[in-house]
């Protein structure tokens, strides 16, 4: 059995969005810098394999994904750009070796377990990115370990170093910029350090999405783009495009009486004459249950509509009195009104949460 692409729920990527949110960023670049696009966890919801050909299309310059297995995927579906595995482990380096992904290294005991599996398979020069700690103190080396680190690389001509980078914490935050230029310090000794000590400088990158738009001054030789290729900007009033609307069909619209209740725990109180509209999303679509009871309102023809009632695991209800609607038509759950930061609010949590939590059962659309 097959269903059109519009019958039941669908993640619409608009290209159109997409292309005018890489060239704004783009334009904050010098020319000679490159650009990589982050599509780790589903590309954020959007779809890995379809938002990466997007970028691949649009010049982007490298791609990162946080395990192998996304890059992996990527690679068996014809995406060709380099592509950068953020958290590589050590379980998966020979498939990471035969598909040419280019592994994040963050402490030596990683290093060495790469080393040895590319002496196995008598490899050299395979490029690596050495991940740095400037003060997220999650992955990457410290200051303290530099040195070790630069004897065993001069000793190591299997591998040779494509990057040093590092991850601003906290970029977005204007009252927190005394950090974010601390971190930045940090990195330009770090990298100068390493540098010194292998005799060349490979690329280097820190900047996030926020700090692109924020720091660009220190965008070195390659910035990482994230949640910002999705249309969500780290400067106040700043409205970039959102590319995903998560958009579903009503399945039916039911003419309620006084008294009736509405939904698992009865928590949906209908009056006379209240009409609800069920379209087939719930929490397991990524629909937080604590958008239920009307705490969140969808597009329907024109008009806000709030839940009605608990949401369920694979559908919800909408509160449709006065709103002319029937079976077939179309809701809005997010995108351009209402916007996923507006949900991301409700919730007390960031819009890319709301984002990745869209499973993949939800099928992914291009639009034009």
């Amino acid at each position: 059995m097959s269903f059109a692409n519009d019958d039941f729920s669908r993640l619409e990527l608009n290209l159109k969005a997409a292309t005018e949110n890489y060239r704004y960023f783009r334009s904050l670049l010098e020319p000679k810098t490159k650009l990589l696009v982050l599509v780790k966890a589903n590309a954020y919801g959007h779809g890995a394999v379809e938002f990466a050909a997007m970028m691949q299309r649009a010049g982007a310059d490298y791609l990162a994904v946080a395990y192998p297995v996304e890059g992996l995927e990527l690679r068996r579906n014809g995406i060709s750009l380099p592509i950068i595995v953020l958290t590589a482990g050590t379980d998966f380096y020979p498939e990471i070796i035969e598909t040419r992904l280019e592994p994040s290294i963050p402490n030596l005991y990683s290093l060495k377990a790469f080393v040895n599996q590319l002496r196995d398979l008598g490899l050299r020069d395979y490029p690596v990115h050495i991940k740095l700690d400037t003060g997220m103190h999650r992955l990457g080396f410290t200051t303290s370990e530099l040195q070790d680190l630069i004897h065993y690389l001069n000793r190591t001509p299997e591998i040779r170093v494509k990057s040093f980078f590092s991850h601003l914490c906290v970029a977005e935050d204007p009252e927190q910029d005394g950090f974010t230029l601390g971190q930045i310090a940090l990195f330009q000794q770090n990298t100068q350090t390493l540098a010194d000590g292998i005799g060349y400088m490979p690329m280097r990158h820190i900047l996030n999405s926020a700090g692109i738009e924020r720091f660009s001054q220190y965008q070195f030789d390659m910035v990482r783009l994230g949640i910002g290729i999705y249309g969500i900007s780290a400067l106040p009033g700043k409205k970039l495009a959102p590319v995903a609307s998560l958009k579903c069909k009503v399945l039916q619209v039911k003419e309620l009486t006084e008294g009736d209740t509405v939904g698992y725990g009865r928590w949906g109180h209908a009056h006379a004459g209240t009409v609800t509209a069920t379209i087939p999303v719930g929490y397991a679509d990524g629909i937080d249950r604590h958008l239920g009871r009307g705490a969140a309102t969808f597009f329907l023809n024109g008009h806000r509509v709030p839940t009605i009632g608990n949401i369920c695991m694979d559908m919800c209800m909408l509160d449709v009195t006065g709103v002319p609607c029937k079976a077939g038509d179309t809701v809005t759950v997010f995108g351009e009104n209402p916007t996923v930061s507006e949900l991301a609010e409700i919730l007390g949590t960031i819009p890319y949460e709301i984002l990745s939590s869209i499973p993949r059962r939800i099928e992914r659309i291009v639009v034009r």
